[in-house]
């Protein structure tokens, strides 16, 4: 009897996910070169209009670590160093991707309009590049 009876060729699992738009990925890769740059942004959302100032990973992250070291309790000194142990594991992750385009997008001052229903004002907000549908610079006036 023949060993492959009953069974079935094997198949490769492909994920596929939305491609980003190019323009806004290098966009971000070069406000990633500065930790002080910012450009004001609006950004097409699924819920909604988002808009506030696109800023570098590096920026980002610094402002999400001394958002975190105000938290209180008997974990904050643990949750002040997740910004950077994140990013310890991630580049480890991707050490081989050699030099990837950015997958995220970090706003400051961000205000996310909600049709209809009022707007949201964040601090800090990042999201996937790939869930933005559309983006201008500029904020809406």
């Amino acid at each position: 009897m023949s060993e492959s009876v009953g069974t079935r060729p094997e198949t490769a699992t492909v994920i596929t996910e939305p491609v980003p738009d190019l323009q806004l990925q290098l966009l971000i890769q070069l406000l990633d070169r500065e930790l002080r740059s910012g450009l004001p942004i609006t950004l097409a959302v699924a819920g909604g209009v988002l808009h506030g100032d696109v800023i570098g990973h590096e920026a980002w992250k610094a402002d999400w670590a001394r958002s975190l070291r105000q938290v209180e309790g008997e974990g904050a000194n643990l949750i002040a160093e997740f910004p950077e142990t994140v990013d310890q594991g991630i580049r480890e992750l991707v050490a081989d991707d050699g030099g990837a385009l950015p997958r995220w997008i970090h706003l400051r001052d961000a205000t996310l309009v909600l049709g209809g229903t009022g707007s949201l004002r964040l601090p800090l907000w990042r999201g996937r590049l790939a869930d933005v549908s559309g983006w201008a610079l500029g904020r809406p006036q």
